[in-house]
């Protein structure tokens, strides 16, 4: 059985470092697009703060993953491990494609499916599930509305200021806004990974009577996403922050500090949200700030497509893989 949850903890690892390539460039493509930080570099600045996060941040979503979205008597070795298999393929698709997804969503979606093969409509915890359906919408809307007051007050506050000031002023600040970004991102993104490798080893009873998160397994998955950062995809970069709406430092800035707001209080309220989302609400309230035309609808059309299919898409490729599992004797 040791060498069994070894393996799956390895599978869980390997997930938190695809999360952290596949939303890479939702922490460097405003910081990239402004041309203030170059790929190389801004990858380095967004995995500092994907790991130094867990000096910030309680363990409120971990638990919520843990015990809030899937039945204890619902989960055996074989869902965690088909849920992370349904996550970790939908990501290598959507990063194929270009598209910024969530990767948190796909974990969830995986992580359903998978329990509903098993156990049937009694495995889910419908209130924790509706919850984070909820803020697919709440969440990029949050980052709209956040990044449209926040991009008209700085507009208002800086008005009387020459261009060159401003882009002087916001390359500097926008190294602010974006490793509180990461910071946000590693907080929650993180904290998924954290309470699927927790609930396995509670599962197979290395955690004794009472579910908690070991400090080990803390430090290992913020080490696993902000590697998988640092080695980020530029393919969702190009999508996010070039061809959805064209950014300037100071429309940078106020993207990030919304979407950093936004997940600060996510993941305070231990809610797992969509980093992806956040961002993405975030840059087109900015790009609606000038004028609704900035915003390339067609693009984010196919984004929010994408959103919508990411937990039926992964609960479909968990689901077929715990079947087969089961077809040969793995339940």
């Amino acid at each position: 059985m040791l060498t069994l949850v070894i393996a799956i903890i390895v599978v869980a690892l390997a997930f938190d470092f695809m999360n952290g390539f596949h939303d890479a460039a939702n922490s460097i493509a405003t910081i990239v697009s402004t041309r203030v930080l170059s790929p190389k570099y801004a990858v380095v600045w967004a995995a500092f703060f994907n790991f130094v996060a867990f000096l910030v941040f309680g363990l409120h979503v971990a638990n919520t993953i843990g015990k809030g979205i899937v039945r204890a008597e619902a989960i055996t070795f074989m869902v965690i491990l088909a849920a992370l298999i349904g996550a970790t393929v939908w990501d290598i698709i959507t990063w194929w494609l270009g598209l910024p997804t969530s990767s948190s969503h796909a974990l969830i979606g995986g992580f359903a499916g998978a329990a509903l093969v098993y156990f049937g409509f009694d495995a889910l915890i419908w209130a924790g599930l509706q919850k984070v359906v909820l803020f697919i919408v709440v969440s990029p809307l949050l980052g709209l509305i956040f990044a449209l007051l926040t991009s008209i007050v700085v507009h208002w506050t800086v008005r009387h200021q020459t261009s060159w000031k401003v882009d002087t002023w916001f390359r500097r600040l926008q190294l602010v806004s974006a490793g509180l970004y990461s910071l946000g991102h590693g907080g929650n993104d993180a904290q998924k990974t954290m309470g699927i490798i927790a609930i396995l080893l509670f599962k197979a009873g290395y955690l004794g009577p009472v579910f908690y998160i070991p400090l080990w397994i803390v430090l290992a998955c913020h080490a696993a996403i902000a590697l998988g950062t640092l080695f980020g995809g530029w393919r969702i970069v190009k999508t996010m922050g070039m061809r959805m709406t064209r950014l300037r430092p100071i429309g940078g800035f106020c993207a990030e500090t919304a979407g950093a707001a936004t997940l600060f209080l996510a993941t305070g309220l231990g809610i797992p949200v969509s980093t992806t989302h956040t961002i993405t609400g975030a840059i087109v309230g900015v790009g609606a700030t000038h004028r609704v035309s900035a915003v390339r609808w067609g693009i984010a059309g196919r984004i929010i497509w994408a959103w919508i299919l990411t937990i039926p898409g992964s609960a479909i490729i968990a689901a077929a893989t715990y079947a087969v599992a089961r077809l040969w004797g793995y339940s």
